[in-house]
């Protein structure tokens, strides 16, 4: 029997970061905040990975909305 492990705070927040900058690229275009949080499902960890993720400088906001920055747009080009 294989067991999975619990993912570490860490590894959550990354997962979270990572599924809201996909999102994000996904379609570029200004997403209102609470349209991302009903893709995470979690109003709180949204608003916690939007933070971590503008921080970075891999998202901008304006008002209520955000969009991926150049940067990451570049990053996921580069990536493929």
């Amino acid at each position: 029997m294989h067991d999975q492990r619990t993912p570490t705070p860490a590894e959550r927040d990354d997962q979270i970061d990572g599924a809201i900058l996909a999102f994000l690229l996904d379609r570029p275009a200004l997403r209102a905040a609470d349209e991302v949080a009903r893709e995470v499902g979690d109003e709180i960890a949204a608003a916690d990975g939007l933070g971590r993720l503008a921080r970075a400088g891999l998202i901008h906001r304006l008002d209520r909305f955000v969009f991926a920055s150049q940067a990451a747009e570049r990053g996921q080009r580069l990536a493929l």
